[in-house]
C-alpha cells in the first residue's frame, strides 16, 4: 500500500450520505495537484492529510489516487490555514475574515482560536457576537469530528453526525453506545436499518430482546407512515419478521412484554365481522380513545349559544348575503347551529363555502367568540379570503409550548371560543384531531367541513371518514352542483371522476380543463416543462413559480416528482452557485416545501416557500413562506425539498391558479380515483393533464382505496374493547 501526504487544495465533490469524496491534494514540492478519491467524509480544505491506497487510472479522469484509509492533521502553513478557515467550516468566518485572521496570527491562528479566542477582538470588524459564534462553532466542530469518526467506524452516514451531536451534545457517543436503536426514534432521517447496522457492529445479537422490540416498534411506525393507526397482530408479526429476518413467532412472543412496558396496546377489533387482536403504538391508541371521549364530552355538555327562530334567521341571512339557499343547504345551516358537533361534506361547487358564510353571519349575532381553523397555512388563508374572517392553522391555534413539548391549549387550558369551524377536515390525522378536540371547551359548538372523497390525511388515520361511518355525529352530505360552479369544467370533470365517469376532454378554447395526449414518459416530461416554462405563462400570464403547480402521483421515474424537480429547477432557476447537502441541491430563488412539522420554526408539513438567501459563512439558508422569513441551519435543510413538482398527497388543502399533472401508466401502482379527483380539485383557474387516455381511464376505474386500519369508528360507536379508558 502506497502513501502520499499534502494539504487539501479543494474538494471537488463530496456526497454527504456516503462520504465519497473527490479532492485535490497539494503535495510538497509538486506544482500540480493530485486527485484523490475515496470515502473521506471528514475532509476539509486546508487540512494536512496522509493518504494510504493505490494509484489507478480512470477512463475519463485519468490518473487518481484511490484512498483506502487516511489520517488528518490541522494545517500547519498559512496557506492551508487560510483555506481551512475560509471553507465555511466555522460559522462567522468566510474567506475575507479568514484572510484577516491569518494575516494577524500567522501559523499560530488555530492555536489562538482554540486557546485564546478573545484575541480575535484584535481583528477589525469582528464584533462580540461573531466572536462568540466562532468560539461555540469551533468547540462544536471538534466534538462533531469525534462523533463523525466514531460513527464512521459503524458505517453511519456522516450527514447525520451533526444531527446526532445537536440532539445529544457531548454525550453523543455515550448515548449511541447505550442504545443505538434510540437513534431511529429520536433523530429525523435515521431509520431502524441504520440503527440496526450500528447495533450489529457493536455486537448486539440479532435475536436480542432489544433488537426484536425495536424492530416491532419500527414496523408499527412504518405502518403508521402508510396511514395505519393499528395493525392485526398476526400480520404485524409477519411484517416485523421480514424486517428483522427472524421467525414471526419470535415477534409474537415480544408483543406482550412490549404491552407490559406500555409501549404498545393490544385489543380486539371487528375486521370483516371477525374479532381479531390489533396492535397500536401507545400514543395512537390514546389518541383514538381520546377523540371518542372528547366528542362524547362535547355532546353531553350544554351549549352557551341561545336558541333562535330558524325561519326568521334563514330569511335574514339570505337577504343579508343576497343568496338563495337550497333545501339541503338550509338543513345544513340549521343542523350546524343546533348540534354540538356537526360534519358538512361535499365536493367542489356544492356550496360548502356558502353554508359556512351563512353560519358565520348568524353566529356573529349570537357570540363574538368564533374561531376558524384549517390544517394547512394555505387552507387557512383561503378560508379567510372566502369568509372575510381571520383563520388560523390548527397548530397555530393550539400554540406550541417549547418548555413542555406540548400544545399550550388542552383540557386544562382550553380555547376561548363558543363556535369553532374547521375546514379541510379530511386532512386532519389522528394525533392532530386528538389535540384539537382536547382544547375545545365543553360549552363550545364545533363544525367540521371537508370532502371525504379526497385522499385521506398524510398522517395516520382516516378520521373524517370514520367519524361519518360511526353514525354518531350529525352529517350533511352535499351532492348538488350549483349553477355557477356547473360552468367550470374543472368542477364538472372532478365530479365525473369521483362518480367513475370519464371526463370531458374535448379541449375547447374557453375551457378551464385540458388533456394533452402524450405516450412516452420522455415526451410527457418535455410537454410539462414547456407548459410550465413557456406556454402557460405566455397564454395566461401565469408566474411559473407562484401560479403553476406540477402534481405527480409518484416520486420515482422520468415523470416522478424527483426528476421533474431536477429538470424544472434547471429550467426555471438555472444557477451556477448551488448548495449541495444530503443529496439535495438548492439555489436562491428555488421553490421548496417543508416536509415535517417544526413547531420551533412555526412551519409545517406541506408549507411551500421560496429560498430568499443562502449564507455560506453563517451556514444558514432563508426561506420566504408567503411573507414569513424562516432561517435554517445547513444541518436542518433535510426538512426541505424542491417543490416545483410535489405529490398530490402533499398538496392536499392547498390550491393554485393552475395545476399541471402527468397521468401515465408508469404510475399505475398509485393511480386511484381519489388521487385523480384530489389533484384536479387543487386547480382554481386551470387544470392540464398530460399523458394517456388509458391511464386516465384506469385511474378513474380504480376505486380500490387502500385500506387503513383504524379503531376510531368502533371507539365512537362504543365498542367495548375501545371504550375502556386504558390508563389515560
Amino acid at each position: 500500500m502506497e502513501q502520499i501526504i499534502g494539504h487539501i487544495e479543494r474538494i471537488t465533490f463530496q456526497n454527504d450520505e456516503t462520504g465519497f469524496t473527490v479532492a485535490q491534494l497539494q503535495e510538497a514540492g509538486r506544482s500540480e495537484t493530485t486527485c484523490i478519491v475515496g470515502s473521506m467524509p471528514t475532509l476539509q480544505p486546508g487540512e494536512t492529510v496522509r493518504c494510504f491506497g493505490e494509484w489507478k487510472r480512470h477512463l475519463i479522469h485519468g490518473r487518481q489516487f484511490t484512498v483506502s484509509k487516511y489520517t488528518t492533521e490541522a494545517p500547519a502553513d498559512v496557506i492551508g490555514i487560510k483555506k481551512y478557515l475560509g471553507s465555511g467550516l466555522i460559522k462567522g468566518i468566510g474567506r475575507a475574515y479568514a484572510g484577516r485572521i491569518v494575516e494577524a496570527f500567522g501559523t499560530d491562528t488555530l492555536r489562538v482560536i482554540d486557546e485564546t479566542p478573545e484575541r480575535l477582538q484584535e481583528i477589525p470588524g469582528l464584533g462580540g457576537k461573531r466572536i462568540e459564534s466562532i468560539k461555540l462553532c469551533w468547540i462544536e466542530q471538534k466534538s462533531i469530528r469525534d462523533v463523525m469518526v466514531f460513527l464512521q467506524t459503524y458505517g453511519v452516514s456522516p450527514a447525520y453526525a451533526q444531527k446526532i451531536f445537536k440532539k445529544y451534545g457531548a454525550d453523543a457517543i455515550k448515548k449511541v453506545k447505550e442504545n443505538p436503536y434510540n437513534l431511529a426514534k429520536e433523530i429525523h432521517g435515521i431509520g431502524f436499518k441504520t440503527a440496526d447496522t450500528i447495533a450489529q457492529k457493536m455486537g448486539i445479537a440479532k435475536d436480542s430482546k432489544e433488537r426484536i422490540e425495536a424492530g416491532i416498534e419500527y414496523t408499527l411506525s412504518e405502518l403508521a407512515n402508510d396511514g395505519h393507526v393499528c395493525y392485526p397482530s398476526d400480520e404485524l408479526a409477519t411484517e416485523a419478521g421480514k424486517i428483522l429476518e427472524c421467525d414471526s413467532d419470535r415477534c409474537t412472543q415480544s408483543l406482550d412484554p412490549l404491552r407490559q412496558q406500555e409501549r404498545i396496546e393490544i385489543f380486539d377489533l371487528l375486521d370483516q365481522r371477525i374479532l381479531r387482536p390489533f396492535v397500536w403504538i401507545r400514543p395512537l391508541f390514546i389518541a383514538e380513545i381520546g377523540i371518542a371521549r372528547d366528542i362524547n364530552r362535547l355532546f353531553k355538555a350544554s351549549c352557551h349559544l341561545r336558541g333562535i327562530d330558524w325561519a326568521k334567521a334563514l330569511d335574514w341571512v339570505q337577504n343579508k348575503l343576497n343568496i338563495r339557499l337550497a333545501e339541503n343547504q338550509q338543513k345544513a345551516v340549521r343542523m350546524a347551529l343546533e348540534a354540538k358537533v356537526q360534519i358538512i361534506t361535499g365536493g367542489p361547487g356544492t356550496g360548502k363555502s356558502t353554508i359556512t358564510k351563512a353560519i358565520l353571519a348568524i353566529s356573529e349575532k349570537l357570540t363574538s367568540k368564533i374561531l376558524l381553523a384549517a390544517p394547512t397555512g394555505r387552507a387557512a388563508k383561503r378560508m379567510a379570503e372566502i369568509t372575510g374572517y381571520k383563520a388560523s392553522t390548527i397548530h397555530s391555534l393550539l400554540e406550541f409550548n417549547f418548555k413542555t413539548g406540548q400544545f399550550k391549549h388542552n383540557r386544562e387550558s382550553p380555547l376561548d371560543c363558543e363556535l369553532l369551524i374547521v375546514d379541510e377536515a379530511s386532512m386532519i390525522d389522528t394525533m392532530l384531531m386528538y389535540n384539537l378536540l382536547k382544547a375545545i371547551p365543553n360549552h363550545a359548538r364545533v363544525i367540521f367541513v371537508g370532502d371525504i372523497n379526497q385522499l385521506p390525511s398524510v398522517g395516520p388515520g382516516n378520521v373524517l371518514r370514520d367519524m361519518i361511518s360511526s353514525n354518531s355525529i350529525p352529517v350533511t352530505m352535499l351532492t348538488e352542483i350549483f349553477r355557477q360552479a356547473a360552468g367550470s369544467q374543472i368542477i364538472t370533470n372532478a365530479h365525473k371522476i369521483n362518480n367513475g365517469i370519464f371526463p370531458d376532454i374535448r379541449n375547447q378554447n374557453d375551457s378551464d380543463f385540458f388533456f394533452l395526449e402524450s405516450e412516452a414518459p420522455e415526451d410527457v416530461l418535455q410537454t410539462i416543462v414547456a407548459l410550465v416554462s413557456q406556454r402557460l405563462p405566455r397564454k395566461y400570464g401565469f408566474d411559473p413559480l407562484r401560479d403553476i403547480q406540477v402534481l405527480a402521483p409518484m416520486k420515482r421515474g422520468i415523470i416522478g416528482t424527483e426528476n421533474l424537480n431536477t429538470v424544472l429547477q434547471n429550467t426555471l432557476n438555472p444557477k451556477e452557485e448551488r448548495l449541495a447537502r444530503g443529496g439535495r441541491v438548492f439555489s436562491e430563488g428555488d421553490k421548496v416545501m417543508q416536509i415535517r412539522n417544526n413547531y420551533q420554526k412555526d412551519v409545517f408539513n406541506g408549507d411551500i416557500g421560496t429560498i430568499s438567501a443562502i449564507h455560506l459563512v453563517d451556514q444558514q439558508l432563508c426561506v420566504d413562506f408567503e411573507g414569513k422569513e424562516v432561517i435554517y441551519d445547513f444541518s436542518d435543510i433535510d426538512e426541505l425539498v424542491l417543490s416545483y413538482a410535489v405529490s398530490v398527497h402533499k398538496y392536499q388543502g392547498s390550491e393554485c391558479p393552475c395545476v399541471v399533472m402527468p397521468v401515465h401508466t408508469s404510475h399505475f401502482m398509485l393511480l386511484f380515483k381519489n388521487l385523480l379527483y384530489t389533484g384536479v380539485t387543487r386547480g382554481k383557474k386551470l387544470v392540464v393533464l398530460v399523458g394517456t387516455k388509458k391511464a386516465l381511464f384506469l385511474g378513474i376505474k380504480n376505486d380500490e382505496v387502500k385500506q387503513r386500519y383504524t379503531g376510531l369508528e368502533q371507539a365512537l360507536v362504543g365498542s367495548k374493547p375501545l371504550s375502556i379508558s386504558a390508563k389515560l
